[in-house]
């Protein structure tokens, strides 16, 4: 199944990460690293693209940025295709410079704004390119840099961070810094690139229900519901469909019984058709799973394995865009 597309909507957080194609060093010297934040800082400048964070590591970099007139698309286009025709001239070579396409996560920016900006300025601490964070105040390929007052890169909004910490740019630093460092041993953080409230839970469900999750979005289940409905009105697309619909859509596409997906069964097929309601219902849907759970008898761990298997189904499964395609359109 084709990856979803990406959601590209306006004032909202994007995580951003970019990394060479067969993870392939991007940034060979210094040279390559100025040009590319010399072209960055253009593009932010010309898209009136707010940009919070930023690092640029061999293979890949991450960008955290907030697009207001132009397309997130539009900079990401410009600054990677004509960054990689300088380096392909430079270095006498022809082909992908990056991998064919960027991940880019919808954040929930109340929840996760500070947390993503010291996940990302901490990378070169947690992969050994600095030892220490005072090396890393130095670390001269990173926002963090410029937020400690140590380099400058004027697009980069640093009031937006300092300001969080306090009122005055000395005291702001320094509240800044002890976050920084109350961070430094987390390691790596999965529920930061992606997956909302089901990769932030590790996978489990607490409470009595599930809530909504998507891949390309980080946040709160109503967060994902939220940004999902929104991208979708853009594009002219109304939504909701009713559940009872959905079920009698599904159970004729596979040619299954309505009433079978009611009742308790083991049979293989009336598992995966209920499977894909689930899947259909909670992330593509927006419903919450206790309702999709009601209308299916299923309790919330039952509609958490029935959307991880419904999703594989789906993804492996061809003929089942057509089903997708029409749920989404009717």
């Amino acid at each position: 199944m084709p990856r979803a597309p990406r959601l590209d909507i306006p004032h909202l957080l994007h995580h951003v990460i970019v990394r060479g194609i067969e993870r392939r060093d991007i940034f060979l010297d210094d040279e390559d690293r100025i040009r590319f934040l010399e072209r960055l800082a253009k593009l932010l400048s010309e898209t009136s693209t707010r940009c919070f964070a930023w690092l640029l590591m061999s293979n890949h970099f991450h960008l955290l940025l907030m697009p207001t007139v132009q397309p997130l698309a539009t900079l990401m286009r410009r600054l990677l295709t004509g960054y990689a025709v300088v380096y392909n001239r430079k270095y006498s070579r022809s082909g992908h410079v990056f991998q064919n396409r960027y991940k880019s996560i919808v954040c929930e920016e109340e929840s996760y704004f500070l947390e993503l900006v010291r996940y990302i300025h901490l990378n070169p601490l947690r992969a050994g390119i600095v030892s220490t964070l005072d090396e890393l105040d130095r670390y001269h390929w990173s926002g963090h840099s410029v937020l400690m007052g140590n380099r400058k890169f004027d697009p980069q909004d640093t009031a937006e961070v300092i300001l969080r910490f306090g009122t005055t740019p000395r005291a702001a630093r320094k509240s800044y810094r002890n976050f920084v460092t109350d961070g430094a041993s987390e390691g790596r953080r999965e529920e930061l690139i992606g997956g909302g409230l089901l990769r932030s839970q590790g996978g489990g469900v607490k409470g009595s229900e599930i809530e909504s999750f998507d891949e390309r979005i980080l946040g709160s289940g109503d967060f994902v519901e939220g940004v999902r409905q929104r991208a979708l009105q853009e594009k002219g697309i109304v939504v909701k469909i009713p559940l009872d619909e959905l079920v009698r859509r599904v159970c004729e596409h596979l040619d299954i019984e309505q009433q079978a997906l009611l009742r308790p069964s083991k049979a293989r097929a009336v598992a995966e058709a209920r499977a894909v309601v689930c899947y259909l219902a909670v992330c593509e849907l927006g419903y919450k799973g206790t309702e999709a759970g009601r209308l299916l008898r299923l309790g919330p761990t039952g509609v958490t394995l029935a959307v991880r298997r419904g999703e594989s189904v789906v993804r492996n499964r061809g003929e089942l865009l057509a089903l997708l395609g029409g749920v989404l359109e009717k």
